[in-house]
């Protein structure tokens, strides 16, 4: 699914940077080679950063 319009930016490519260790969104934007355009697509990306880390302290060894 398309999250960012602008930079057509998928949920997957967003949960890998987030996965690749992006805390911020514009280190989510870094990367992806691209910058924030618009910016609409910034809450879903915090709430995507926020949930990764919320996952990684209820499973600190990263167990499935």
């Amino acid at each position: 699914m398309i999250v960012c319009l602008c930079n057509a930016l998928t949920d997957t490519q967003l949960n890998e940077a987030v996965a690749q260790g992006a805390r911020r969104p514009r280190d989510v934007y870094a990367a992806c080679d691209c910058k924030a355009q618009c910016g609409s697509c910034t809450r879903m990306i915090l709430s995507m950063i926020r949930d990764s880390q919320t996952a990684g302290l209820a499973n600190p060894a990263g167990l499935p």
